[in-house]
Order: structure tokens, then C-alpha cells, then sequence
């Protein structure tokens, strides 16, 4: 007599796999790849959108020349000196006979013409001065007599005394009475003046 049947198994036989995980298994591998596929998109889009740098515009500087020490050390050189101006010579002024001065004068000196020859008398000791450096033991007098015209112009300058011994000393103190264009004009005509030079060492 045969035993009563028993229910089916709800096990399926080795190997037959599971409906409803098969299922699950295929969800997830779909969706890891949707996920990488975004990640993908993603990438690409931010590569293109990635901004391109634009070299700037700089503008080159000169390299600067390389320093040599040993020229370095070498100073300067000065600067070249100004050389004054030379001024023009003083003006010497030789007035021939009959420039305005008669053979006989009869006018009078003024006091701006007296003045004006005492400062060539002061300008001459020059002269003596230089010659004393040379002989300590000059000394004397000497006289120019100096004929201005009446209109002031000088018509001669000329060495009428010299006890000193020595003519260098009188023809420059002459001269330094000759370097003018013109006197103050005397009253009356021209004018013949004896200018007297003491010639000493100061002190004495």
C-alpha cells in the first residue's frame, strides 16, 4: 500500500538560480553603469568648459648690462673747468698832435678831471710795486704831464721827470695814463696837467 504523497519541495534544484535576485543583480549593473556614464558626461563637459589662458601682453625689459667690478672701480673723470671770458684789452687811446689841444692851453681843470687822473696816479703804483719785488732799494719820482682837449679827449701823456733810474717804471706808469678813451672835459679849451708820482716803499 503506498504512503500517502508529500507536499513539493518550495527548494529549486541546485544550480536554477533565484527569479527574484537575478532581477536585483541586473538593476545594479545597470545602474553602476548609468552612474560611470554620468561621471563620463561630466568629465568631458568640464574638460571643454575648462577656459583657455591667454598669455598676457608684457611688455620686455632691456636686460641690463652685465657689471664689471674692475670698471666699476674707476672714478669719474672731473668735469672740464669753465674758463672765464676774457674781457676785452683795455683800450689805448694815442691822440696825435692837433686832436683839440693847441700849442698853448688856457683852460681849467675841472674837479671830476682831477679826480680821474689821481686814480690813474693810484693805478700806476702798480707798476712800481712790480718793479720792487725785483730791487728793494727803488725808489724816486716821476712826472707825467697829460694835455686833455676841451672836449675831454686825451692828446698826450708823457714823461716829463723821472729820478728813479729806472724807465720801465715811468713808461708804464705813462701808459696807465694813457689807457683811456676820454677825461672829463676841462672849462675853457684844453688843459695841460703835471701829475707828480712819489714812488717809495710803504712806510717810508
Amino acid at each position: 500500500m503506498s504512503s500517502p504523497s508529500s507536499p513539493p519541495s518550495s527548494r529549486r534544484p541546485a544550480g536554477v538560480p533565484d527569479s527574484g535576485n537575478a532581477k536585483y543583480a541586473i538593476v545594479a549593473v545597470f545602474l553602476i553603469l548609468g552612474a560611470g556614464g554620468l561621471y563620463a558626461l561630466k568629465t568631458c563637459q568640464s574638460k571643454a568648459e575648462a577656459p583657455v589662458p591667454i598669455p598676457s601682453a608684457t611688455v620686455a625689459q632691456p636686460a641690463e648690462p652685465p657689471s664689471n667690478p674692475k670698471l666699476e672701480d674707476i672714478p669719474l673723470p672731473p668735469p672740464p673747468e669753465e674758463k672765464p671770458e676774457a674781457g676785452p684789452p683795455p683800450k689805448i687811446v694815442y691822440v696825435q698832435q692837433g686832436g683839440g689841444c693847441e700849442a698853448k692851453c688856457t683852460g681849467t681843470p675841472t674837479n671830476e678831471l682831477e679826480q680821474a687822473l689821481q686814480v690813474r696816479g693810484v693805478q700806476a703804483r702798480r707798476c712800481y710795486n712790480a718793479a720792487l719785488a725785483q730791487d728793494s732799494s727803488l725808489k724816486g719820482h716821476v712826472t707825467i704831464t697829460v694835455k686833455v682837449s676841451g672836449s675831454g679827449n686825451l692828446c698826450a701823456a708823457n714823461i716829463t721827470n723821472n729820478d728813479m733810474g729806472s724807465a720801465g717804471v715811468a713808461n708804464c706808469a705813462a701808459n696807465i695814463f694813457r689807457q683811456s678813451s676820454g677825461y672829463p672835459a676841462p672849462r675853457g679849451g684844453c688843459v695841460e696837467l703835471g701829475v707828480p708820482l712819489s714812488f717809495v716803499p710803504q712806510g717810508q
